[in-house]
């Protein structure tokens, strides 16, 4: 092969792969914008949490913004978000559009699945989330309220509405980015970087990496803390019987080939 046919050749590549992104950014931008005029329903389902967690409370509750813009803005990020989260899959589709080509057969079979389960795998953690861990999250929060008898003044919550929307994103993504752990594990056993042994003599590291990671991408509270270490360690454990299933399927082929 010549050094033109290696530059056309490249060129191509590139071609392909701007084709594949500026579909994805249309397809975005359209979903962007078919979002923000559901953006108050939206905003909605996402503050049903907190509306749930203190329907019984005595308290009128309301949702604040202290500047101008904030609740323009705050629908522009919820608009954002949702379309994100929509289009991932699309855009997944794309990325696997442009790789598959270039490879063999086993190895579409072996990364096929992959592609299907990371936004499966971030869904769940988003349910995790919404059902379970804002809920819990809200009344732990709430607890501190006070009704002014041993403070004077009584202390209550007025949640602004950005900072709530910014708090429950970065839980989903949180959660969502977290629970790819078995889908990196059994890629790294794939290429020989790791194996079940392995993993197994550094569980007692991992543990206290896992609990370090998520009071990293969590506030500052037991309850989302746990809610995200004890997932991690669960789909870590489930990760080691995955990588384990990866050597058996290895040690076959190559007692096939001998």
């Amino acid at each position: 092969m010549t050094n033109d046919d290696k530059d056309t050749g490249f060129i191509s590549h590139l071609a392909e792969l701007r084709k594949r992104l500026i579909h994805s950014f249309i397809f975005l931008i359209i979903f962007f914008i078919g979002c923000y005029f559901f953006a108050e329903h939206i905003y909605g389902f996402l503050v049903e949490p907190y509306a749930k967690a203190v329907k019984d409370d005595e308290t009128n509750r309301r949702l604040i913004f202290t500047a101008l813009q904030e609740t323009f803005l705050t629908y522009l990020k919820v608009s954002f978000f949702t379309a994100f989260f929509v289009t991932c899959p699309y855009i997944l589709m794309q990325i696997w559009k442009f790789i598959a080509p270039g490879l063999y057969k086993h190895e579409k079979i072996a990364i096929l699945p992959y592609l299907v389960l990371t936004p499966v795998l971030f869904f769940l953690g988003g349910l995790l989330v919404y059902y379970l861990i804002m809920p819990l999250a809200i009344k732990f929060f709430l607890s501190f309220e006070s009704s002014g008898i041993s403070t004077n003044l009584p202390i209550q919550l007025e949640a602004k509405v950005n900072e709530y929307l910014s708090l429950v994103m970065k839980l989903i993504f949180a959660f969502g980015i977290s629970f790819q752990l078995p889908v990196v594990l059994s890629l790294l056993a794939r290429v020989g970087l790791v194996d079940s042994d392995f993993l197994k003599k550094r569980r007692k590291y991992v543990v206290v990496i896992i609990f370090a990671a998520a009071a990293l991408l969590t506030p500052p509270d037991p309850i989302t803390q746990i809610g995200l270490a004890i997932p991690l360690l669960i789909l870590y454990e489930l990760s080691i019987f995955s990588v384990r299933f990866i050597e058996n399927k290895n040690l076959e082929k190559s007692d096939a080939q001998s």
